[in-house]
């Protein structure tokens, strides 16, 4: 199915917002209130350090992609801080939609890689990331890749 997806602009983080608002209640993760997610989104993508995309039909799905310098080149990494589709709208391929776009992006902006962290039994989650070339592996074949956490 193709999926519409569009870039967010600093001053429409809204809906995006909402959806960011239902993931983390979706996994009873606490989170601020629908508005207050939106002035952040506002802010971080007004900063240009962070990229936000919709898609689907209400819309459905988000994705937030973060870019930082990367240590060992004049490039980019890119950093895939969120992705949600709504229970409705899972398994259409708009999860993949999402990523391409991300991607596409992260490309255009000459990152020279990009990353994100999910959950070992999310198996759909870590079963899309697979297909579309990500690998948890130290190098091709290495040793398992953890990732880390702490609140400070």
């Amino acid at each position: 199915m193709q999926h519409e997806i569009r870039r967010v602009p600093s001053h429409d983080t809204a809906a995006a917002a909402q959806l960011l608002y239902d993931f983390n209640r979706e996994y009873d993760d606490p989170t601020p209130p629908p508005d207050v997610l939106a002035a952040r989104l506002a802010e971080v993508v007004a900063g240009g350090e962070t990229a936000l995309f919709v898609g689907g039909e209400g819309p459905d799905g988000v994705l937030v992609v973060r870019f930082r310098p990367d240590l060992w080149s004049q490039g980019l990494e890119a950093y895939v801080a969120e992705l949600y589709v709504r229970p409705g709208a899972r398994g259409d391929g708009l999860g993949r939609a999402l990523m391409e776009a991300g991607m596409d992006l992260a490309r255009e902006r000459g990152a020279v890689r990009i990353e994100l962290g999910t959950s070992e039994d999310d198996r759909t989650a870590r079963a899309l990331y697979e297909s579309l070339g990500f690998d948890n592996h130290e190098g091709r074949g290495g040793p398992l890749m953890y990732v880390y956490e702490r609140d400070l």
